[in-house]
C-alpha cells in the first residue's frame, strides 16, 4: 500500500498520457423533432452529433438550444420544414 505524504507536491504525471480524439471525428448536425409540450407545438431542432449518425438509436438526444428532441436520420438540416426552433436556426447559422 502507498504511503501519504502529509505535505503537498505535485501531481505526478509519470504513466499518464493525455486522452487521444481522433482528427477524423467531427460534429454532424441533424434534424430531431420533440414532442408538444403544453401550448408550444412539436418543432425541429439541431442536433450536433460527435459520432457517427449510423450510431444514432432512436433515443432523445439534446438539442443545441437545450430540449430533448429524437433524431430523424432521414430529415436534412436545416430543414425545409415551417416548424422549426428559432434558436436552434440561429446558432447553426
Amino acid at each position: 500500500m502507498p504511503v501519504l505524504s502529509r505535505r503537498p507536491r505535485a501531481a505526478d504525471p509519470e504513466g499518464m498520457s493525455a486522452p487521444a480524439v481522433p482528427a477524423s471525428v467531427t460534429a454532424t448536425v441533424l434534424a430531431a423533432r420533440s414532442r408538444p409540450h403544453g401550448p408550444t407545438s412539436a418543432l425541429w431542432h439541431a442536433v450536433a452529433l460527435h459520432r457517427p449518425a449510423a450510431e444514432v438509436d432512436g433515443a432523445c438526444e439534446l438539442t443545441l438550444c437545450g430540449s430533448l428532441a429524437r433524431v430523424d436520420r432521414e430529415q436534412p438540416w436545416p430543414t425545409p420544414a415551417r416548424d422549426v426552433c428559432p434558436a436552434c436556426v440561429v446558432l447553426t447559422s
